[in-house]
């Protein structure tokens, strides 16, 4: 039986990529369905369908089962009706077991064929009723509908199916070209190994070659060393033979002169002998002869000379006078040069002066025409002080001034405080460009830790100083920086026996009031100042720390110096750069924040911002870098302050343990003193112990 389904194509067609897999020809059926012979094509064309695409199977399924459905539900108007369906639990027919009987089968074809005419009588009822009603055309519109939308519902399922196929081509093709990329890969692999392969043959090659190669010229250089050893054995063997026969024919050849030699001697003997006696009798003779001549002129001039009383007090007086002259003149020639050392030379501690020397003219002439031609300046220009220090400076720098107009006796200062407080600062200033340059004076600079180390030699320099100060015309400042290095006291300090005298030097150069040099100290520790050297102190000067508007003051001059100028200057390797922030106010509290900071310790924080810009990588000194780094200065500061309070608390605890000590052994010298009076005065002579 022909049941309604689809038409498909041949087997042959499916498995073609090229051919379409559905006909678009129609079937005899309604809806202009394909026509399917399940019969003969399902047991093919489907496994394919369902194999290639599960959907292919599920599609055909619900169209067939629909059909059937359809067709089922129509049977009553053709006649057709379904089989019944057998009830359940009925028993088949009775027949025999092997299928024999006396009843025939029922005839299946008649049963299949036959026409039941009841059912086209209810079909033709049917349609005259629905001929007779009036909603007949849209009944039949309506199914014409239904089977339009039917059919845009396949022609849309078949281009699904289409795109399907479309689809299965492009993942074939992606599948084929994977596969040619694998292949050309693995071709390419093969190739690279085939390739690496070949190298390896031929650098095996090479160093076989090589090998055989070396091998033969270590051989070809062997052979060559042994015919060169050969040759070389062959000569040295010549050689000792013309050594040997030429030192046979030199012994022949000596044998035989010595022995001509000998016989000629032998002969001549005779005639040698008479030879030597005459030529020694010959020189006797005139030896004596020289003896006697000179002890003749000896003895007649030495009678003629005692014979002479005014030669002789001529001689005499002559000797005398050459003996006198090399005396003076050596005595002389060392007094002269210590003068001339004194009055034209420096000094050795002397490290800076104004003073000009024929000495240091020819030595540094260009130094000298410009300490000649230096324009005269404000003593504290660029030294910042407190109001009142400033004030009273002047007042010194004035009163030395007109001292030296006057003719006065000069005074002698002493300038402390705790370090980089500026006292160093002002006085080579004081000395530079101010005072010596206003009154006329010269200036000296030498510093106490030149002194510790010349041991025995200090006492001599130290005169050399003071007498080089003493011999000046103009007047002398002499300024002592770090004085405390070799002024300390001499009964608590121990210092040597050379730093002593040297300290007794010094005081006995200035025990008296001069006005010739005026003499100016710089300590960090005045305290530690011998009792005489305080007292040749007319008057001290103490410089504190800077106050608020010292700080302001200070920050701004060094900013100007060391980040102001480097940054406006138009120079190749100038990479300094100031980042856009108002640098006045910045420094204005940054001097807020330093109040306690002494000047040299600002100065350092100045130039470490300097330093800061300088390492960065475009040179910008930004706000950032100013607060890094004024905050490791003042931590700096702190560690600082204490460490001071440490060791000064050391420093109390030993000089308290000292005095405790100092009155014990007092204390035990004034006790034991006594009780030996006592002990000698009450205690019995003993006798002595007698060893056993």
């Amino acid at each position: 039986m022909m049941l309604p389904a689809f038409s498909c194509g041949t087997v042959s067609s499916l498995h073609n990529p090229n051919s379409s897999i559905f006909r678009t020809t129609p079937g005899p059926l309604m809806f202009g369905l394909w026509r399917f012979d399940y019969n003969q094509s399902s047991q093919h064309v489907l496994p394919f369908l369902t194999r290639r695409r599960p959907f292919f199977r599920s599609f055909i399924d619900n169209r067939i089962s629909g059909r059937t459905a359809r067709l089922g539900s129509m049977s009553w108007l053709f006649g057709i009706k379904s089989p019944s369906t057998p009830i359940s639990g009925m028993p088949p027919p009775a027949g025999d077991g092997a299928g024999g009987g006396d009843k025939a089968p029922p005839d299946s074809s008649r049963m299949q064929y036959a026409f039941d005419s009841a059912a086209l009588e209810r079909a033709a009822t049917a349609a005259r009723e629905l001929e007779k009603s009036s909603h007949a055309k849209e009944a039949l519109e309506l199914s014409k509908m239904q089977e339009q939308t039917r059919q845009l519902e396949f022609q849309s399922r078949i281009k699904e199916f289409d795109a399907l196929t479309a689809q299965s081509k492009v993942e074939e093709k992606r599948v084929y070209e994977q596969e040619r990329r694998k292949t050309l890969q693995e071709e390419s692999r093969q190739v690279q190994l085939r390739a690496e392969y070949q190298d390896q043959l031929n650098r095996k090659r090479f160093n076989e070659e090589q090998a055989l190669m070396k091998q033969m010229q270590e051989e070809q250089l062997r052979k060559q060393e042994a015919s060169v050893r050969r040759q070389e054995e062959i000569r040295k063997a010549t050689l000792e033979h013309e050594m040997q026969l030429k030192h046979k024919y030199e012994l022949e050849k000596v044998r035989e002169q010595a022995k001509a030699k000998v016989a000629a001697e032998r002969e001549n003997r005779d005639m040698y002998l008479e030879q030597l006696k005459l030529k020694e009798s010959e020189r006797r003779i005139t030896v004596l002869e020289s003896i006697k001549a000179g002890g003749q002129l000896i003895g007649s001039s030495l009678q003629a000379f005692t014979g002479d009383i005014g030669r002789l007090m001529n001689t005499a007086a002559g000797i005398s006078v050459l003996a006198l002259g090399i005396y003076m003149a050596k005595h002389a020639t060392s007094v002269g040069a210590r003068y001339l050392e004194a009055r034209l030379g420096k000094p050795t501690l002397i490290r800076e002066t104004s003073r000009i020397t024929p000495l240091e003219t020819l030595k540094h002439p260009v130094k000298t025409c410009v300490k000649m031609f230096r324009r005269q300046g404000d003593p504290l220009a660029g030294v910042v002080l407190h109001p009142a220090l400033e004030s009273r400076l002047r007042d010194i720098a004035i009163t030395t001034k007109n001292t030296k107009r006057n003719r006065g006796l000069f005074r002698n200062f002493l300038f402390y405080g705790p370090p980089g407080t500026g006292k160093t600062m002002f006085a080579k200033a004081m000395s530079t460009f101010g005072l010596a340059a206003h009154s006329g004076m010269d200036y000296a600079i030498m510093t106490g830790g030149d002194v510790v180390p010349l041991g025995r030699d200090g006492v001599s320099e130290m005169h050399k100083v003071f007498n080089w100060a003493s011999s000046s015309r103009k007047g002398l400042i002499l300024f002592i920086d770090e004085a405390d290095a070799f002024l300390r006291k001499r009964s608590t300090e121990i210092i040597s026996e050379d730093m002593r005298a040297t300290l007794n030097a010094f005081l006995y150069c200035t025990g008296e009031q001069t006005n010739k040099f005026s003499m100016v100290l710089a300590s960090n520790q005045p305290e530690q100042f011998d009792w005489a050297v305080n007292d040749r102190l007319d008057e001290m000067v103490e410089f504190i720390l800077p106050t608020l508007d010292e700080c302001k003051r200070m920050v701004l001059i060094y900013f100007k110096k060391y980040i102001a100028e480097p940054a406006t200057q138009s120079k190749r390797w100038n990479r300094l750069k100031l980042a856009d922030f108002d640098w006045v106010a910045k420094c204005e509290s940054v001097a807020a924040k330093v109040v306690g900071l002494s000047g040299r310790e600002i100065a350092k924080m100045v130039v470490s911002w300097q330093a800061s810009a300088y390492a960065s990588e475009d040179g910008v000194l930004t706000e950032a870098m100013i607060d890094q780094r004024v905050e490791d200065a003042l931590k700096q500061h702190h560690q600082k302050m204490e460490w001071l309070s440490m060791e000064r608390i050391k420093q109390a605890k030993m000089q308290s343990a000292d005095l405790a000590i100092s009155s014990f052994s007092e204390k035990n010298m004034a006790s034991g003193k006594l009780g030996n009076l006592m002990l000698n005065a009450n205690t019995p002579i003993q006798k002595a112990p007698t060893l056993q």
